[in-house]
């Protein structure tokens, strides 16, 4: 049986449709806090189960009868390694026989702020002596044309990241990847996986796309990264978590969020989708 966490997210949902793609409906398991909100899978015949990160009563019993499990990082930012640590916990009480757990891209030598309960989640991984795969993925296309509506709004690309580049790929491409290494018949158990795009790009990069896209002016307005945050707060964003979109803009510079092994690409046996490819669908769906 495979188990996934938080099915009932945007990259869950698209795991558990990969994995239909590669295994029956009643080898799958999706694990959602709200089981009212998954009626989706019950109407596919996939079995669903209550499994609450803060609530470890929820998840022995979720994992029962688990051989794969993927743990998808939890989006509570400042509770997470907690929270990771209880399924960890569990994985090992109920025999799980391989973990699979989705990073960041670089983590162990990235100094975003994004990237410490990552850190301490992988180190709780490897205390757990669990056999386990660590997919460190790397930044969504969805991160930059979810906000598409804003940019043509204001005729601009406001950031960070200076002239720094950066891979990301299609949130699909990592689900379709993950999917991959749950279904493997070989054993993934002791890797760590570098997954990002294989089209790197600039913020102006980006902003050139969009323009060429839409014929439209659009410019990249370029910020430091605490006048940055201060646009972020300004426009509604809580503090904490403007401070770490403007901190992961930052890094970019430093190439945290940049990677050029190919890797995610060689596991899904295809190109990964490009940004001018996720902007042309944004524009389409717009």
């Amino acid at each position: 049986m495979i188990a996934v966490t938080g099915a009932n997210g945007q990259l869950g949902q698209l795991v558990i449709n990969e994995l239909l793609k590669r295994t029956s409906k009643e080898n799958i398991i999706a694990l959602v806090r709200n089981p009212e909100n998954a009626g989706t899978f019950s109407e596919q015949g996939i079995q669903v189960r209550h499994a609450d990160y803060n609530r470890t009563d929820t998840l022995k019993s979720a994992l029962k009868g688990v051989e794969k499990l993927l743990l998808i990082s939890g989006s509570e930012i400042g509770q997470r390694t907690a929270q990771h640590k209880a399924v960890i916990s569990a994985a090992k009480q109920a025999g799980v026989a391989l973990l699979a757990y989705t990073s960041l891209l670089n983590t162990d030598t990235s100094s975003m702020l994004l990237s410490a309960e990552h850190k301490e989640t992988e180190a709780a991984i490897r205390a757990s002596g669990l056999p386990a795969v660590i997919l460190r993925n790397g930044w969504y296309n969805e991160n930059y044309t979810g906000n598409l509506d804003a940019v043509l709004a204001n005729k601009a690309v406001v950031g960070a990241g200076g002239k720094g580049k950066i891979t990301p790929a299609a949130r699909l491409d990592y689900a379709e990847a993950a999917a991959v290494v749950l279904t493997s018949e070989s054993s993934h158990a002791g890797k760590v996986y570098e997954l990002a795009g294989d089209h790197a790009f600039t913020q102006a990069d980006y902003a050139t796309e969009i323009a060429n896209q839409t014929k439209q002016d659009i410019a990249y307005k370029v910020l430091n990264k605490t006048d940055y945050q201060g646009l972020l707060v300004q426009i509604g964003l809580p503090e904490g978590f403007a401070q770490m979109l403007a901190d992961s803009d930052a890094q970019m510079i430093k190439g945290d969020l940049f990677d050029d092994s190919h890797t995610l690409s060689q596991l899904i046996g295809r190109p990964t989708t490009s940004i001018k490819t996720s902007i042309k669908q944004a524009l389409t769906r717009a």
